[in-house]
C-alpha cells in the first residue's frame, strides 16, 4: 500500500466515524439508547432473530460475558427477550420485542430524516449501501481470519 492509498483509507475511516457521531447524536434524541455494546447486540439480534449469545458475541467481536451483560440490560429495558432453545435447554435464543420494533421504527425515521438530501443522486444510495456492506463483510472476515 502506498502513502496516497494509506491517506485515502484513513480519510474514509475518519469520515465514517464523523458520520457515525452525527447519527449517534440523533439517536440519543429520538430513540431509547444504551451502551455501544448494547447497540451492537441489538443490531445483530434485529437482523438475526433467534441467535444465541455466542453467535452475537462472535458477530460483535466481544467476549461472551460482556455480551451476556448487554443481553441482560436489553432484556431489563424490554427490548430483548430470551427463550430457551428447544434443542438444548442450556442455551437461550434472543429475539427483539415489540418495544424494540417501535424503537427501531423511531430510529429509522430519525436517521432517514437526518440523511434526507445528503446524497445528491438518490440512485447513489444503493451503491453506497453496497460498498459499506462490502467493507463490513470484509472486515468481519478479516477479523475471523486473524482470530
Amino acid at each position: 500500500m502506498d502513502d496516497e492509498q494509506r491517506s485515502q483509507l484513513f480519510e474514509l475511516a475518519d469520515l465514517i466515524l464523523a458520520v457515525a457521531r452525527h447519527l449517534n447524536a440523533a439517536k440519543e434524541a429520538d430513540a431509547e439508547s444504551g451502551s455501544p455494546l448494547e447497540g451492537a447486540v441489538m443490531r445483530f439480534v434485529d437482523r438475526h432473530p433467534g441467535a444465541t449469545v455466542s453467535e452475537a458475541a462472535e458477530a460483535t467481536q466481544m467476549i461472551s460475558s460482556n455480551v451476556s451483560r448487554a443481553v441482560r440490560g436489553l432484556a431489563q429495558k424490554g427490548l430483548l427477550r430470551r427463550e430457551t432453545d428447544p434443542g438444548d435447554a442450556r442455551r437461550a435464543r434472543l429475539y427483539p420485542t415489540p418495544k424494540a420494533a417501535e424503537n427501531l421504527r423511531r430510529l429509522r425515521d430519525s436517521w432517514s430524516g437526518l440523511l434526507d438530501g445528503t446524497v445528491p443522486d438518490p440512485g447513489e444510495t444503493g451503491a453506497l449501501i453496497a460498498t459499506l456492506h462490502n467493507i463490513e463483510t470484509r472486515l468481519v472476515a478479516r477479523s475471523r481470519d486473524t482470530a
